[in-house]
């Protein structure tokens, strides 16, 4: 931890410890004399400003041993989301006198925790872990080693969101309408700098680089070719407009492994020519640029959830792709930044405006911990393997 502590670049240093310590039963004993050493050095300030959460794990256990003991008689009448809320309370209770009352005895003072278990139904706490770290991070070491946390992370898209619009402010969307690096270029070389921003950020299990592949860009630049959209004035979350579309395929994948089809043979034969034109600036442009950033953030966040942290295949990726196809999100997205250029006065001048309903928008579409869980445990799993071609 001392030699990671010192390396010079942030992505070798030290960013975090999580100190995982197994929930004990009423009356066993927390700290052994190993933790209370690491707990005093850290209190001492060896590690400087590295923070330190302690994981309490094997969380469904006690959840589990709290539902036993429950006196039968009291539960009554009650109803079976009643119970789960007593066991809940039952269970934070002897957290709170088994491990938080004693942590804080010890080190004096309030060290960051959290309960976690990796048994199935319980990945809300993995995500509310994974949240906290974040904070951590953000509040004791420099901005980008929390966005770091951010991307390397599996488990929290909406974390991703936030990196990305951090990512996005640092760089050059911030300029959209007037950045150097899209001068004299063409729009699949801008479009190509957006992508790979975007997809670094996600960092799926990705080791064929199927996110890069020139199909999926050419199918990510037809998604923003028609630019014109219906007019809606249906405001929807994320969640509740894509958790239809993606159960639904997800449902028919549970038999015969038919093809999923995508329009991926009409992307081959022809590619839109406005993608070979040189970046200008005009209003179509913009749209364009918001459109596909937009597009992609929503695909991959479609794609966590499809893929649930496994090596990427195609027939995962043209999945996502037809689940937000099939979904409302797409021509809302696409009507929101069509009102938005439209009340643009002065194009040119518009780039801080430009970044803000860019972020305004990501955050609308953000899920929190709980979305994430709920969005979960409709989405049923299924074997997206053998692979099939584009």
């Amino acid at each position: 931890m001392e030699r990671r502590k010192n390396m010079p670049d942030l992505k070798d240093q030290l960013h975090a410890v999580w100190l995982c310590i197994q929930i004990p039963r009423a009356g066993g004993r927390l700290l052994e004399t190993g933790t209370e050493d690491f707990l005093k050095s850290k209190l001492e300030g060896t590690l400087g400003n590295v923070p330190v959460i302690v994981v309490l794990t094997k969380y469904d256990i006690l959840v589990d041993r709290v539902e036993r003991t429950l006196n039968e008689a009291s539960l009554d009448g009650l109803s079976e989301k009643a119970i789960q809320e007593l066991v809940k309370e039952g269970a934070e209770t002897e957290v709170q006198n088994t491990c938080i009352g004693p942590l804080e005895e010890f080190t004096g003072s309030d060290i960051p925790h959290a309960t976690i278990s990796t048994a199935k139904g319980y990945k809300e706490t993995l995500t509310g872990l994974i949240q906290k770290t974040e904070t951590c991070v953000n509040l004791h070491l420099e901005p980008d080693a929390a966005v770091m946390t951010s991307v390397a992370q599996r488990v929290h898209p909406g974390l991703k969101i936030k990196a990305l619009i951090k990512i996005g402010k640092q760089r050059y969307w911030n300029a959209l309408m007037s950045c150097p690096t899209f001068k004299n270029n063409q729009m699949k070389d801008c479009l190509r700098v957006l992508h790979n921003d975007i997809v670094d950020v996600w960092n799926f299990r990705d080791p064929h680089k199927y996110l890069r592949s020139q199909q999926f860009r050419d199918l990510m630049m037809t998604m923003v070719d028609n630019i014109q959209a219906e007019s809606t004035t249906t405001s929807m979350t994320f969640g509740s407009s894509m958790s239809g579309p993606i159960v639904s395929m997800l449902g028919a994948l549970s038999g015969p492994a038919a093809p999923i089809v995508v329009p991926i043979a009409a992307v081959a034969v022809f590619v839109a020519q406005w993608v070979y034109e040189v970046y200008q600036i005009s209003d179509v442009v913009l749209q364009r640029l918001m459109a596909y950033i937009m597009h992609l953030t929503l695909v991959l966040q479609t794609l966590f959830f499809v893929s649930k942290s496994r090596v990427l295949t195609r027939r995962a990726i043209k999945l996502a792709v037809k689940s937000y196809l099939a979904s409302p999100i797409k021509e809302e997205v696409l009507t929101r930044i069509q009102d938005y250029v439209q009340g643009l006065a002065i194009l040119a001048h518009a780039d801080k405006d430009i970044l803000d309903k860019i972020e305004e928008m990501m955050q609308f579409y953000e899920m929190d911990a709980a979305q994430v869980s709920e969005l979960e445990a409709k989405i049923p799993d299924v074997d997206l393997l053998p692979d099939e071609p584009w």
